[in-house]
């Protein structure tokens, strides 16, 4: 059996390797000649999954280790009779500790003071659910939008840690949301059409309802956001700080927005080691189920130490200082920030080339989770906040 793999998905010649013969390939890059004679397909989301790609290939099972779909024709699949599969959920929790760590930095940089604010997360599915509990953790009160779960009837998160912040709050409706919130946070995916279609949802009236000087945040997908319409908002003091992962055009990116940025980022949110690896796990134990057979691997024995194993919270400093200080040590996203930034200069094809290293390249991020904390002389609410952000509390 044939198998074509994008070789920046971790672990996935170990895993895939037990069901077949692995062809490795740059994401980008990968052609209909290169999988014509494929069984099956894994990638990453910069391989558009097109008719050009796979007509007259023999690919039966397509999988793609991201939560995103948008670069699949899926009507096209599933009218081939295609079995496809997305690793929905692989890194959420990766994105909300991206967000967590934005906003202290952000908050720490400028003075501002996160517990008491309100954040309007846009898109409260398997990365908008933890992005709330990260907030409630923080002590913010969250404004929850998300038409299609509201259409379904489901219920609206509410706070865990403080249930007062936002029980009986319910869905709020967009209009609502924008006038209301300190800071705006999208996690929704990419729909091209419908009623709930979300290209260029963030355009010119979507700001003009935003609370001035809020916060906004896009680290779901790029073509969300109207760049030039967040480029004036922010010339006019509506957005005060802005923090971009996902771009319009990417590997291209605008550096008009980056230098207006507070903080900026090669799509990387998602990519923490456990992020990226478990979308590989869940793809392969999905192609075991669709060939029959009993999946036989696991990554445990490869996974390196956390870099950081154990740390302790400072009970002298103030509350969000403390937090700042503990995540900032286990992910330092001001680095990844400069990294973005290095490349201010040079051409398009420079810069995507710079985009798409950053990426392929990225160091070992381990979770939270990884790291124990002791905390034993600080405030309970910065107890309760390391916990809720899923530190390993140090018995």
């Amino acid at each position: 059996m044939k198998i074509v793999a994008a070789k920046n998905m971790p672990f996935v010649a170990e895993a895939f390797g037990t069901l077949g013969d692995v062809t490795l390939l740059d994401g980008r890059s990968i052609s209909a000649a290169d999988v014509r004679d494929a069984d099956l397909l894994v990638t990453r989301s910069t391989t558009p999954i097109t008719p050009g790609l796979l007509d007259g290939s023999r690919v039966r099972f397509y999988g793609t280790a991201t939560i995103g779909t948008d670069h699949i024709d899926i009507p096209y699949i599933e009218e081939q009779g295609l079995t496809w599969y997305s690793a929905a959920g692989c890194n959420a929790n990766s994105v909300s500790e991206y967000l967590t760590a934005a906003l202290l930095c952000v908050a720490q940089k400028h003075g501002l003071t996160l517990a008491g604010r309100t954040i309007g997360v846009v898109g409260v599915g398997n990365v908008g659910t933890r992005v709330v509990e990260k907030a409630d953790a923080l002590g913010m009160t969250v404004i929850p939008n998300d038409p299609p779960r509201e259409r379904r009837g489901d219920r609206a998160p509410e706070g865990k840690r403080r249930p007062e912040a936002g029980r009986g709050r319910g869905w709020a409706s967009l209009p609502e949301l924008l006038a209301e919130s300190d800071v705006v946070t999208l996690h929704t995916p990419l729909t091209q059409e419908g009623e709930d279609a979300t290209v260029h949802l963030a355009d010119e009236g979507f700001f003009a309802q935003l609370k001035p000087g809020c916060i906004f945040i896009n680290a779901a997908r790029g073509p969300i956001v109207d760049t030039d319409a967040l480029l004036r908002a922010m010339e006019c003091g509506i957005v005060a700080h802005a923090i971009i992962d996902t771009w319009e055009g990417e590997p291209d990116f605008r550096t008009d927005l980056m230098e207006r940025a507070a903080i900026v980022s090669p799509h990387i949110a998602g990519y923490s080691y456990e992020g990226k690896y478990m979308g590989t796990v869940m793809v392969y134990r999905e192609a075991c189920r669709f060939l029959g057979v009993e999946p036989s691997w696991t990554p445990d024995a490869l996974l390196p130490p956390p870099g950081v194993p154990e740390l302790t919270a400072h009970a002298d400093l103030p509350a969000e200082t403390a937090l700042w200080d503990l995540v900032r040590r286990v992910y330092d996203i001001e680095a990844d920030d400069a990294r973005m930034r290095a490349l201010r200069s040079g051409d398009e094809a420079e810069r995507r080339h710079h985009f798409d290293g950053l990426r392929k390249s990225y160091p070992i991020r381990r979770e939270f989770r990884f790291t124990e904390v002791h905390a034993d002389d600080t405030l309970p609410s910065v107890r309760n906040a390391i916990e809720g952000f899923g530190f390993t509390m140090k018995a």
